[in-house]
């Protein structure tokens, strides 16, 4: 699949990795928008705003990495934009 696809998927709700990628068990999900979160003392949101009690946080993509960890905020490189590898993560 091409990146294109490869969003398409993201947006249906699979999760997607390169075949390139070095990594094992890496991949991709999509994670949905929320609207007027509350606010959990003590988080760095919260920390952040004090004067406020809910927050919107946007859609993104986030990666499963090669420890085992989740990174939020994943960016797709030139390279990832431009290739033919992805592929749907069964």
């Amino acid at each position: 699949m091409n990146f294109g696809q490869a969003l398409d998927a993201l947006n249906n709700g699979l999760k997607v990795r390169r075949a390139g990628w070095n990594g094992k068990g890496m991949w991709l999900i999509l994670v949905p928008g929320n609207d007027d979160r509350d606010l959990m003392p003590g988080t760095p949101y919260a920390l952040a705003m004090p004067a406020a009690s809910a927050v919107s946080i946007n859609p993104h993509i986030d990666m499963m990495t090669a420890t085992g960890q989740m990174q939020p905020g994943w960016l797709a490189s030139q390279t990832d934009m431009l290739a033919d590898d992805w592929e749907v993560v069964s």
